[in-house]
């Protein structure tokens, strides 16, 4: 669990470096407003596309293996980003990036499913998934103070280069459960609730036919609200202080790191909800449902709220709370990777979630930028987003509706 959030703060972290350095690249490389938004943008349509095949790759050779090297892969693009010289060697830098983190997140998901009891996935995946909320609000300090030190492109080495050691710490520490000399009692616990004729590896044919379930497109729906929604805020949120509230940009600095901190609670806070109602009673299944479907709801009350107010605390507060929401909701989904489908699915099933995750938070920055520009407003943006978190969460609820069987399962089941 250690590693799990210590590699995942990185992953905010380095992800914030090209945000944080930005007039300083632009001023530097000769780059416009323009290219730094298609800059922005080369991550995460990289990391979005990339997540599928990562998934399966995760089921396939293991998480021990897909940590180190995604770690290491986007921690030589991080050098990368140091030593460029243009413009577009600076996309190929964040295409890689993109590319190197996707397999993070579904990989943290197998091994909340490989390490914990199915009663502890929900708060395990609570611990490693405040990770994207705790980097981003260290990032900007903590890059602002070593880019002040050592520049903005020595910024970029020095982080890729404690990512790298980061990798090699983990590859020698960490153990998947094959690896480990475990009780049959111990690997009992671990598999409760699993079925036991599911083969270790995942197959081709065990990939492609999770998209013929509803449970699957109910999960890439309902995060693709959670994250277009989450994106906005990540995106766009020092601006719509200065523009919108007027705030100053040292005054911004300091309360936009607020709602992220309010994201730390929320996803421990939403994990453990998980297992609580798992431990009253609630279905594996619904205890993820109910959460992610109920906060996505509750978001887009605050964020119309927070859209609609003319009072700048009110405003801060409601985008406090919707920051708070998400991460509950971010939490449940990913928990619910770990019991929707078969175990040598797992990271398949939650990169694909986190695929249609990632194509919202890719569409949110360019959407909302389009309506701010044609409205001279982030009111509409907000609601726009806010209808969105209420679609996505009826479809979640509607789609949803039991776990994925296993293909051997499914087939003795079919014979008898």
């Amino acid at each position: 669990m250690v590693f799990l959030i210590a590699a995942g703060v990185l992953n905010y972290i380095d992800r914030a470096t090209l945000s944080v350095a930005n007039p300083l690249i632009r001023a530097d490389l000769g780059i416009d407003v323009a290219q730094m938004g298609l800059l922005l943008s080369a991550f995460l349509w990289a990391y979005a596309f990339a997540q599928l095949p990562a998934g399966a790759l995760i089921d396939r050779v293991g998480p021990r293996l897909m940590l180190t090297c995604g770690l290491t892969v986007w921690s030589l693009a991080q050098v990368l980003g140091g030593i460029v010289l243009s413009f577009w060697q600076f996309i190929g830098a964040r295409v890689l990036l993109g590319l190197g983190e996707a397999p993070h997140f579904p990989t943290c998901a197998r091994v909340a499913r490989d390490w914990f009891n199915i009663r502890q996935r929900g708060t395990a995946t609570g611990l490693w998934n405040c990770a994207s909320s705790l980097g981003t609000a260290v990032a900007v300090p903590i890059l602002t103070a070593v880019m002040f030190l050592v520049g903005w492109r020595w910024m970029f080495v020095v982080m890729g280069a404690v990512g790298i050691v980061l990798a090699l710490v983990i590859y020698s520490l960490f153990r998947n459960p094959s690896e480990v000399d475990l009780t049959p009692g111990e690997r009992d616990f671990l598999s409760e609730g699993d079925d036991a004729a599911v083969a270790d590896r995942v197959s081709w044919d065990d990939w492609k036919r999770l998209f013929a379930f509803r449970t699957t497109w109910g999960m890439i729906a309902g995060f693709f609200g959670t994250i277009y929604v989450l994106w906005i805020y990540t995106a766009w949120l020092p601006g719509y202080l200065e523009m919108e509230r007027h705030f100053t940009i040292s005054k911004t600095g300091i309360v936009g790191a607020i709602p992220f901190v309010f994201g730390v609670v929320g996803s421990i806070f939403g994990g453990w909800l998980v297992d609580y109602l798992a431990r009253r009673g609630v279905s594996p299944l619904n205890a993820r449902k109910y959460p992610m479907a109920a906060s996505l709801l509750l978001t887009a009350i605050f964020t119309a709220v927070a859209a609609e107010t003319p009072n700048d605390s009110l405003a801060i507060g409601c985008i406090s709370v919707s920051l708070f929401l998400l991460y509950i909701s971010s939490s449940a989904a990913w928990a619910m990777a770990s019991v929707a489908a078969p175990a040598n699915t797992t990271a398949s099933i939650g990169s694909m979630q986190n695929f249609g995750g990632y194509v919202g938070g890719a569409l949110a920055p360019t959407v909302t930028g389009f309506i701010v520009k044609a409205s001279g407003s982030f009111v509409p943006a907000l609601l726009t987003g806010a209808v969105i978190a209420v679609v996505a969460a009826i479809l979640y609820m509607v789609l949803i509706d039991r776990p994925i069987p296993a293909r051997d399962a499914a087939g003795l089941r079919a014979a008898s």
